[in-house]
């Protein structure tokens, strides 16, 4: 959403006159423009702003996808406010605008990169704090990024360059947080306070999951144990609550299965009547039929269908659901949330397919006509083996001649430059486009993937600058890129508010202020083209 620039502006500009006349010589020193300025760089004051702003993005982007799917939506796991920023920033110059971009915040990359107790498995172990924190930690460096960019554009102007346009119309990076708030980290009570926290921090977007909290797995992992509906859909409720009691009238539940890999329940719901939610459950689990003089002292048993069944039990008091059940009971899942006040769905998926995610949307939508999903373009999944498979199976049934192939080791590298491998490669690079338009796919995101940017460029750069390159594995490898790239961050002091720092200095201390960015810094060796977002080295020396 653009032109947030010159309302905000004009009016703290009036706003700082008609106090500095208020309070007369007390405030000689305030300048008007400078203070207006600082507004503007700060259009967000809390984080329930935020909130309330950014869901107003989802609802719209949802409604325009609901008329065309080809206006999907898309995001990035970020685990740090600055990954957060670096990529909106990017976004920003690359695509020109901000539009259908948000971010995701994953559990799973909080348990393993910010909890106190140090790497955690994704378990909801780490501190429910955690969560709130990077929210505003992101929205921190997200405000900084407005702020430092706004600030060069003032300059610009002050010093003659015709840029009131682009402040007019400034386009913040500010954008919707789709947040991971796991199984609702204990009872719908716990589950309503920390949904406040994460609102307030500025989430204007919950996805919660319908796991047991206290034994809450992976969601690519084995051994998950789901909940009764109606114990998931009072989470569901907390959230809303939370969000109504805060003013966020607009915000976004995101209400995730679990089912399809999830073969354990930890309760046996109470049916009230015949056909009921309870019974549904029930229904699915395993059991098996016995005689009352065969029942064990203490059994569990039940009456299905005029017969009595005892449900197979673990010994770790776990029930287990009927195998081949796993897609019925997403659906239903799906259908209830959707039915009592969720916004959007999260399939759990084995593999990356679309024609099984659209099998099971497709049949919630027999339902719900409107249903869409977040989808997790996961990590975890081995895409070039799933869609080298898949393109395998294509040409197999085309009368292709598959015996050049090895089926056991299609991800070999000999297979790289192949018919197969140009295939898949183009079903992956389509798939979110796929799945948007056949699957009811409204948002795409990554769960992980700047951990693992972040694991292979350290592995990259550690391979020579340890080796025999030293220096110059940064300086190729890191440094000259970002110079030719026009990474922002190659003047880091720029970047971590040093320049803006120096202005403020300027409006607070007059010709008093002692300010960084003189002759003497060495970030003066790199010139960046303000306007096209260059960086350039500066072919001076500087002493």
């Amino acid at each position: 959403m653009k032109n947030l620039g010159q309302s905000n502006y004009h009016s703290a500009l009036q706003t700082v006159r008609n106090l500095k006349e208020k309070y007369g010589n007390t405030w000689s020193t305030i300048n008007p423009k400078s203070a207006a300025r600082m507004v503007t760089q700060n259009r967000f004051k809390t984080g329930l702003d935020i909130a309330k702003y950014t869901a107003a993005i989802m609802r719209k982007d949802m409604a325009e996808y609901d008329a065309d799917s080809s206006k999907y939506t898309q995001s990035l796991g970020c685990w740090h406010g600055f990954v957060a920023q670096q990529k909106m920033i990017a976004v920003k110059k690359h695509h020109k605008t901000t539009n259908k971009k948000y971010l995701y915040l994953s559990g799973w990359m909080v348990a393993a990169l910010r909890s106190e107790f140090g790497p955690l498995p994704d378990q909801s172990m780490h501190e429910k704090t955690a969560v709130p924190s990077l929210i505003k930690e992101i929205y921190d460096f997200l405000r900084q990024a407005d702020a430092i960019e706004l600030n060069d554009l003032f300059k610009r102007l002050e010093n003659g360059e015709d840029v009131q346009d682009q402040i007019d119309n400034f386009e913040t990076h500010i954008v919707p947080i789709i947040a991971d708030i796991d199984a609702g980290f204990g009872n719908e009570e716990a589950t309503y306070l920390l949904t406040k926290k994460m609102i307030e921090a500025g989430a204007c977007a919950i996805q919660i999951e319908n796991q047991v909290s206290d034994a809450k797995q992976c969601g690519h992992q084995d051994g998950k144990v789901t909940v009764p509906h109606e114990d998931y859909l009072a989470k569901i409720n907390a959230i809303r609550y939370a969000f109504l009691e805060l003013g966020v009238e607009d915000g976004i539940i995101v209400a995730r299965t679990d089912s399809e890999g999830a073969g354990l329940t930890q309760k046996l719901p109470v049916s009230q009547e015949p056909g009921d939610l309870a019974s549904q459950y029930l229904a699915f689990v395993e059991a098996e039929e016995v005689a009352i003089e065969d029942a064990k002292e203490d059994d569990v048993l039940l009456k299905r269908k005029g017969k009595l069944v005892r449900p197979v039990r673990l010994a770790n008091g776990l029930y287990k659901f009927k195998d081949g059940s796993n897609i019925d009971r997403v659906v239903l899942d799906c259908i209830t949330s959707l039915q009592n006040g969720a916004d959007l769905l999260w399939i759990e998926t084995p593999t990356p397919n679309v024609k099984q995610i659209a099998h099971m949307v497709n049949r919630v939508k027999e339902v719900v006509p409107n249903a869409k999903l977040v989808y997790n373009n996961s990590p975890s999944f081995n895409w070039t083996l799933n869609f080298r498979n898949q393109a395998y199976e294509d040409m197999l049934n085309e009368g292709e001649n598959m015996t050049a192939y090895d089926r056991n080791n299609l991800m070999d590298a000999q297979y790289d430059d192949s018919e197969l491998c140009f295939r898949a490669d183009e079903k992956i690079k389509t798939f979110q486009k796929d799945a948007a338009r056949e699957a009811g796919i409204f948002h795409h995101l990554i769960t992980l993937p700047t951990y693992h940017t972040t694991a292979l460029h350290m592995n990259d750069l550690t391979v020579d600058y340890f080796g025999d390159k030293g220096m110059l594995a940064y300086v190729k490898g890191v440094q000259r890129q970002e110079i030719r790239k026009g990474v922002s961050c190659v003047k880091h002091q720029r970047m971590a508010g040093s320049d803006l720092g120096d202005d403020h200095k300027g409006f607070f201390a007059g010709d008093k202020a002692l300010k960084a960015g003189g002759e003497k810094n060495t970030s003066n060796q790199f010139k960046i083209d303000l306007e096209d977002n260059k960086v350039e080295e500066k072919l001076s020396v500087v002493a």
